[in-house]
């Protein structure tokens, strides 16, 4: 299956998005910040990222821009998981260079469909 990174500052979010990625047979690699997640992006070349909105040091709209417009990490595709369900916040993550949206908490569906469509390109 994929690598992915998922990078959420909550423990708990990452714990439960961890769990039904490796149900499905996918690796994960974690960041608990943007800063770290877009380290992690340059290094670990991951497959795919999960990237939330609200974090302390380097939002996911920030972090999603460094990623997407980095040379080497712009292939990468970054699905947002985020809390924030305002359509202004959907339109301003494609801005940044995000493929798709998902509002928290996903079902185990529309998660794994919305990877499989985004790694399908």
């Amino acid at each position: 299956m994929a690598l992915i990174l998922v990078v959420d500052d909550s423990a708990t979010m990452m714990s439960a998005t961890s769990r039904m990625l490796t149900a499905a047979g996918h690796e994960v690699i974690q960041a608990t910040g943007g800063n770290e997640g877009v380290e992690k992006a340059s290094s670990g070349k991951p497959d795919l990222i999960l990237m939330d909105v609200v974090m302390p040091d380097l939002n996911g709209f920030q972090a999603t821009r460094k990623i997407t417009t980095n040379p080497e990490t712009k292939h990468i595709p970054v699905i947002i998981l985020t809390t924030k369900d305002q359509e202004t916040d959907r339109v301003w993550a494609i801005r940044q260079g995000a493929t798709d949206y998902i509002v928290k908490p996903p079902s185990k569906e529309e998660l794994l469909s919305k990877i499989d469509s985004a790694l399908a390109g």
